[in-house]
Formats: C-alpha cells, sequence, structure tokens
C-alpha cells in the first residue's frame, strides 16, 4: 500500500533514526558505494542517516547523491552513484551539479553590494532602475527592490520552458533571455490582493538581475564571478553557460514519455538568475560561510538578510530552526529538472550541511519535488543532532517555501 508522505512524517522519521543513530554511536557503519573523504570523528552517529538515504536514493534510481557535512574543524563528505548513466565513472563529493535556486543568494550579493555602494535604495520603486517595468509587468501597484529580493511583489513565476514538457527539447538548445522571461511573465495577469504576503517567484529574481545587470553594464553571471565566486576561489563554481557542461559534472535527467531525457546542460539555464547555477556541495558551504561570517557583505547587510518580516525567507536566504543555539540556520533549497539541493549553515557558520541529488528520472511535475523536501527535513534535523549533548528539544515542520525553488 502506497504511504502519503508529508514534511512532518519525513521530520519524525530522520529525528527518530538521528536519535537511534546517536545513541548507538554508528560511527563505524558501513560505507556507501563511494568512500567518504576526511570523515568526521567516529562517535558522529548522524551520519548514518545521510548514508542511508544516499544508498536509499540510488535504489530508486538516482544517478547520484552528493553530501558535504562541516562542524567545527570537521568535515565529512560522500558521493554515492555515478555521473551519467551511459557508462560513466563513479561520482566524487567534489563534482557539479545544477544547484538551482542557490543562485538566488548569490545574485542577492550582487544586489546588496549595489545597496551599500549607495547604487540601489531597497525601498525604491523597481521602475527607478527599469524604467519599463511597469509596462511589461502591469503591477497593480509599486513594487520595490526588497519586496522583490523577499518574494513579497506578487509577481507571477515564470519558469521557462526548460519545465513545461511541451518544449523541454527545444529548452536544451535555444537560449532565453532575462528580458524575454520577464517579458513571458507579463503575459500573465498579476492579480492585486489586500494583503501580499509571502509567494515564490523566480520572476523576482529575474528582474533583480536585470536590475544588476543595467547598473554593472555586464551579464550577470559575470558580475556574480566578480562579486562571489573569485574572492572566495569557488573553482567548482560557474553560471550555465554556452557549450558542452563541465568534464566531472553530475549529469540530471527527466522522464519524457517513454524515455530519458538529459537535461544537465541546458541553454535555457544560460545566465538565469532564478536558477541557473552550477557548483559542487564543497563550494556551496564555502558561500554560505563566507556570507554567514560577513566576508562578502557588511554585518548590518547580513542582518537585514537574515531577518525575514513574512514566513522565513529573508532577503536571498532562507532560514530553519537551530534548535542547538536557539538562533537560525540559513541557506536555500534548489530544484531544476533533474537536480535537486539543500544548504543549511548555522548563523556563526560552523555547522553546515549540503546535499546535492541527481533526481531519478520522472515526468516533470508542477511544485516542488517529494525528494527535496525530505533532504529539507533530514538537513534540519541531522544539524540539529550536532549539538554535543542533542537538541533541546523537537523540532516542529516548517512551511515549505511553496512552488518550485528555480
Amino acid at each position: 500500500m502506497a504511504v502519503a508522505w508529508t514534511r512532518a512524517s519525513f521530520r519524525r522519521l530522520t529525528a527518530a533514526i538521528v536519535a537511534v543513530a546517536l545513541t548507538a554511536a554508528l560511527g563505524g557503519c558501513s560505507p556507501g558505494p563511494n568512500p567518504p573523504a576526511q570523515p568526521l570523528p567516529p562517535d558522529s552517529g548522524y551520519r548514518a542517516v545521510l548514508e542511508e538515504f544516499g544508498r536509499r536514493m540510488l535504489g530508486d534510481g538516482a544517478p547520484a547523491v552528493l553530501i558535504q557535512l562541516r562542524v567545527g574543524g570537521d568535515e565529512w563528505s560522500a558521493a554515492y552513484g555515478v555521473r551519467n548513466l551511459d557508462g560513466g565513472s563513479r561520482a566524487e563529493a567534489t563534482d557539479p551539479v545544477h544547484v538551482g535556486g542557490i543562485t538566488k543568494s548569490m545574485v542577492a550579493v550582487s544586489v546588496l553590494k549595489l545597496v551599500e555602494e549607495g547604487r540601489i535604495q531597497l525601498d525604491a520603486p523597481v521602475s527607478t532602475y527599469l524604467p519599463d517595468f511597469d509596462k511589461v509587468m502591469h503591477p497593480p501597484g509599486p513594487v520595490t527592490v526588497r519586496q522583490l529580493l523577499q518574494h513579497r511583489s506578487g509577481m507571477p513565476s515564470v519558469d521557462g520552458p526548460l519545465y513545461d514538457p511541451e518544449t523541454v527539447r527545444k529548452a536544451l538548445t535555444t537560449k532565453v533571455s532575462l528580458v524575454d522571461l520577464l517579458a513571458m511573465a507579463g503575459r500573465i495577469s498579476w492579480k492585486a490582493k489586500l494583503a501580499q504576503g509571502f509567494e515564490y517567484s523566480n520572476s523576482n529574481y529575474i528582474a533583480l538581475a536585470l536590475i544588476v545587470e543595467r547598473l554593472r553594464r555586464r551579464p550577470i553571471g559575470e558580475v556574480i564571478r566578480t562579486d562571489v565566486i573569485e574572492p572566495l576561489g569557488l573553482n567548482g563554481t560557474s553560471m550555465t553557460a554556452a557549450g558542452p557542461p563541465p568534464s566531472s559534472m553530475v549529469h540530471g535527467y527527466i522522464a519524457l514519455g517513454p524515455k530519458q531525457l538529459d537535461v544537465t546542460y541546458p541553454a535555457a539555464q544560460i545566465d538565469n538568475a532564478a536558477g541557473g547555477m552550477v557548483s559542487s556541495v564543497a563550494d556551496v558551504n564555502t558561500f554560505y560561510r563566507a556570507l554567514l561570517q560577513d566576508r562578502l557583505l557588511k554585518p548590518d547587510t547580513i542582518t537585514q538578510m537574515e531577518s525575514p518580516l513574512y514566513a522565513r525567507y529573508g532577503l536571498g536566504v532562507v532560514r530553519w530552526n537551530d534548535l542547538c543555539t536557539n538562533d537560525f540556520y540559513y541557506g536555500h533549497p534548489g530544484d531544476v529538472p533533474g537536480y535537486g539541493t539543500i544548504a543549511m549553515t548555522s548563523s556563526d557558520g560552523t555547522r553546515q550541511l549540503a546535499m546535492a541529488v541527481a533526481y531519478p528520472p520522472e515526468p516533470l511535475q508542477p511544485g516542488a519535488s517529494r525528494i527535496l523536501q525530505e533532504m529539507e527535513a533530514i538537513a534540519e534535523d541531522t544539524l540539529n543532532a550536532t549539538c554535543q549533548n542533542g537538541p533541546s528539544g523537537p523540532s516542529g515542520p516548517v512551511q515549505a517555501a511553496g512552488g518550485r525553488t528555480g
């Protein structure tokens, strides 16, 4: 009989498994198909949950699972599976994957650098920086830069041709510009609401990238390279570009009719500010650690990033409950065709988990992936199990961000 999984049930299951693992101190459990690098100390029982997840995903048909956990000065990395399903070599923990919505955190850094320079005001209308915005989008009222960053504009979301079974083949070879993506969103009715709350929309970050490009006079991928990638030495990170994918990239697949379709490096993701970044789990952890330790932006700016007024989404980052410190974890999920990623980092940057899965090939579906929701629950519960004496209390379910996370 099929079981209807919910986020709450994932959390209860993973919390129970973590508790058992910690009690039994299962540091010596059998390794996954690809040996982990730089293991944490042998009493790190929470490792068992991550290893079980990796093996189970392979059993469900996932090409690969990549994980990196950092606790203090210790690190554990693991890779399961292969780089591609056509007889490819074994996956390595350093291999790049599409990280989807994590791109938004990097775009937010570039926007907030312009804020620090005095070239953008967070509460100024978007039309101040994009003069054609109102004409293209027809908003029901004024929209600010801050509302774009927080997904509180109410702007219709455009996922683009890569998410449509009718156009996905064309999306593999045809680039869609940011201007065209915004125009696609502009053809969707933007309905006024009495009180506009959190509503996840990729279109918000398309508009933000256009602002950055207009002020910097460079493509958003180049700006992120200057603002984030080069200062941190993220050698496994780049925006999707024209040409073949990196040779070590883990391939992603979807099911299209009776066939599997390789969606590893689609042209539609070139310079896509909503989800076009390619990175490794190690680079993702390095990025969020640097961000939260004030190495990319000023402390006051980070405080604004971390302080959502609505839901749990700040300025380009999501937050989760850190039961070890009664503070929060920060990061972002990513969900694009073929791939799911989750990254969480404690507010001081000392405890981190990044996980990436090349999904089992399945038909495109609207909304957030069930696998990604499970990854989110596992990540939060695992980090909460890294306290010296365990978490201080039960972790209740957190409302999902909603929709695809780009």
